[in-house]
């Protein structure tokens, strides 16, 4: 049940850190992605049962006060939950430098797989160049230690031992 309050609490304060940064960075035109840093951290440190329905509601919360396509994002979280699950025996996700290229890669293919889904969807995806989607990635990867440490001191008991 701890596990469950702990989750809601930094769910809160991720959605917190997401407006603040969107805010911020919103200005010039990059786009930071704390809901999917926050929810790839929960299935880097617990267990599928927590991580999966993180994912998907972190995403559902972005498609519910966004206006693109409706269930893009819970959709392309569940993925990287997926990808987070699956490359969780090959990478030591305690590190800094597997966590900034493990968000790099899974924030890459989040924008890229969102643009398609856009595209096929919609019949067409903005396009804010290449610098401001660039800055955001990079920007995300550069986040992830920080939320990495702020989630394993808040999850240290029920960190999931492999």
């Amino acid at each position: 049940m701890t596990t469950v309050l702990k989750l809601f609490l930094s769910f809160l304060c991720a959605t917190i850190c997401h407006w603040a940064l969107m805010t911020v960075f919103g200005e010039i035109g990059v786009t930071v992605n704390i809901m999917l840093i926050f929810s790839m951290v929960v299935c880097a440190y617990l267990k599928p049962e927590y991580g999966y329905p993180t994912a998907f509601l972190g995403g559902l919360f972005l498609d519910f006060f966004g206006v693109k396509l409706f269930g893009c994002h819970a959709f392309i979280f569940t993925l990287c939950a997926c990808a987070v699950y699956g490359m969780e025996k090959r990478l030591d996700m305690d590190g800094i430098i597997p966590q900034i290229i493990s968000i790099f890669f899974l924030s890459l293919a989040a924008s890229l797989f969102n643009f398609l889904l856009l595209k096929v969807f919609t019949g067409f995806s903005a396009w804010g160049g290449f610098w401001p989607f660039i800055g955001g990635i990079t920007l995300n990867a550069a986040l992830a230690p920080f939320v990495f440490r702020v989630l394993r001191h808040v999850f240290a008991i029920e960190r999931k031992m492999s």
